[in-house]
């Protein structure tokens, strides 16, 4: 029987490498397949545990906000991330840069600590700074800041029926707008007796706003205030290195060396007289001085700067303090209900001080100041003083002051006829000198 032919190797394989060649491409194309799916897969892993690690951070950083209460201390808001050494290393280091414990019931503050432990520490101190605490190796870095706040400029004009408090109140305004306004121009105007229906004002100033919300008002930069059609105006300037100050539109200083009254919206009951029947002893005899009737605990301030030479209780005056001024002024302030804290003789006061308090002391009939003036040792009356002046505006700056009078004066002529408006300018800029 016939063997069948013998084939070669050769042969064979040159028949089967089609095939071969089909199985390699199918195998390395499942294989690139694997490799580059758990490349990818390693990828989401690794990205999936920076995020976890990332919110874990999150998590550890922990911020408390709050007000401070009556009774709080420093050890009460951070015993729980500082141990009682700390908080004494930190009172150290914070009391040449505001003392902690001068920190007032109802501040805001916010707490930082990174798993238990301090980071960082912020309270208001009053409405423009806060007190700000940073951890700082072993010990802290302590820092007195500007609150964050964002500033709107706007424009408000009110007209008076019967108070200054109740026009302000009319147009959406604190009565602490109507201070402002009182204080600006306690020089020129008497707010017991000068404000008549019909006057009006005009203002410029600052809205504050904190993290989106209203936080009351802020610089006062332009005030015009019409009285009896007497027009008296406020400039906001701040000249050279002094510290900023109002100005008239022509650069004089408001502030001069007596203010025109030592309280505030009050009413005169007794005027200076040389002849006055005493509502008690029923005597008559000279009366030079200017009685304001006013609520007891009134603030009494004294109208200019001064030394005083006398506080205690005197029969008839009660409870009286006598302040020496420059060039043989001397003024006295009677029947007080107590004396300022820590008033006494000698000490210097500046003017707008409070010295004391309303009251009925002495020989009294009811809750009022009995305010004098002497020059030279003479009785002066109060109403008819003429004050001087302070410094006006360098001549350096004045025509920056003047350049800076004409823009806040276009936009106070800017108001709409509705004298009870409250406009607001965003196009004006939110830095004034």
């Amino acid at each position: 029987m016939p063997k069948p032919p013998c084939r070669s190797i050769g042969c064979l394989s040159l028949r089967l490498l089609p095939v071969i060649m089909i199985l390699f491409i199918v195998g390395a194309a499942f294989l690139t397949e694997k490799l580059v799916s758990g490349k990818f897969m390693g990828q989401r892993a690794a990205q999936g545990s920076l995020a976890k690690d990332a919110v874990a951070s999150r998590d550890r950083l922990a911020t408390t906000t709050g007000t401070v209460r009556s009774g709080d201390t420093i050890s009460s808001l951070l015993g729980g991330v500082l141990s009682s050494a700390e908080i004494h290393k930190l009172a150290s280091e914070a009391r040449p840069v505001f003392p902690l414990t001068k920190i007032c019931a109802g501040s805001p503050y916010r707490l930082t600590a990174m798993d238990g432990a301090f980071q960082r520490f912020s309270c208001d101190i009053d409405a423009n700074d806060q007190l700000v605490v940073v951890r700082k190796g072993d010990g802290f870095a302590v820092s007195r800041e500007p609150i964050p706040y964002a500033v709107e400029t706007v424009s408000v004009r009110g007209t008076i029926e019967s108070s200054l408090f109740e026009a302000v109140v009319k147009i959406g305004e604190s009565e602490g707008l109507a201070m402002q306004l009182a204080e600006i121009f306690a020089w020129d105007i008497d707010f017991f007796q000068d404000i008549q229906p019909g006057d009006s004002f005009e203002v410029v100033l600052e809205k504050r706003y904190r993290e989106g919300k209203p936080a009351g008002n802020g610089r006062l930069l332009a005030a015009r205030f019409t009285n009896q059609d007497q027009v008296s105006q406020a400039y906001y300037f701040k000249d050279g290195n002094r510290a900023a100050d109002y100005y008239d539109e022509n650069g004089h200083s408001l502030r001069k060396a007596f203010l025109k009254a030592p309280l505030s919206f009050s009413r005169i009951s007794s005027g200076f007289t040389m002849r006055r029947r005493h509502p008690i002893t029923h005597r008559v005899k000279a009366h030079p001085a200017i009685d304001y009737a006013a609520p007891k605990g009134t603030p009494i301030h004294t109208i200019g700067d001064g030394t005083v030479i006398f506080s205690a209780y005197k029969r008839y005056n009660g409870k009286c303090v006598k302040v020496r001024h420059a060039n043989g002024w001397v003024t006295m302030y009677n029947h007080m209900s107590r004396f300022a804290k820590g008033l006494r003789s000698g000490k210097r006061v500046a003017q707008g001080q409070v010295i004391g308090y309303v009251g009925s002391t002495g020989l009294s009939t009811g809750p009022h100041l009995d305010f004098r003036m002497y020059k030279n040792g003479s009785p002066v009356n109060p109403l008819r003083v003429k004050s001087p002046p302070a410094r006006p505006v360098s001549r350096t700056n004045l025509a920056a002051f003047r350049m800076m009078v004409a823009d806040r004066v276009a936009l106070m002529g800017s108001f709409p006829k509705e004298n009870t408006a409250c406009v607001v300018q965003p196009g004006m800029k939110r830095g004034f000198n």
